[in-house]
């Protein structure tokens, strides 16, 4: 019998194009020391300013909320204590009635805590809404939720009293 050799045919694949993608780059989270403190030599809102400002932020809102939650669960604010003497009537809804507007300012103050968020997260954070000019760290420090630099702030409480006595 004749040896028949077995031909291995090359079998041609279609030649594809290699398309190289856009490299994405995440960036690692910064992190900073709990004794970190924003400078003026840094670049302005760079992103250890802002890691810094949403710490700030967040701790401050997590105070306000327990402070919050303290007062009106564990707080004095149950109408059980009636009392027969009218002073300590007037005196008790004296109390409930500024601890209730303590409890309003904080709440208000939660909602611009939640709006200075807002702002680092679309990198609007610590730059004036009126002006767009930086608002400075030392303002910043001093109010974390300040929407506009001194000067625009100033026009704003004047156009509120100029407002306010019409």
């Amino acid at each position: 019998m004749p040896k028949t050799s077995k031909v291995k045919k090359k079998v041609l694949k279609p030649k594809t194009k290699v398309v190289s993608k856009a490299k994405v780059v995440t960036k690692a989270p910064i992190k900073i020391s709990k004794t970190y403190v924003p400078k003026d030599t840094e670049k302005y809102m760079c992103e250890k300013h802002k890691v810094f400002f949403r710490i700030k932020l967040t701790e401050w809102k997590k105070d306000l909320v327990k402070a919050n939650n303290e007062a009106l669960y564990n707080g004095n604010m149950d109408d059980n204590s009636i009392s027969a003497d009218v002073v300590d009537q007037a005196s008790s809804y004296t109390d409930k009635n500024v601890e209730m507007k303590a409890i309003n300012r904080q709440i208000k103050l939660i909602s611009e805590i939640d709006k200075a968020l807002a702002r680092i997260r679309e990198d609007t954070y610590g730059y004036c809404l009126d002006t767009a000019e930086p608002i400075g760290l030392k303002r910043l420090m001093a109010r974390p939720v300040a929407k506009y630099t001194i000067t625009a702030q100033e026009k704003h409480e004047n156009n509120e009293k100029v407002h306010a006595d019409d």
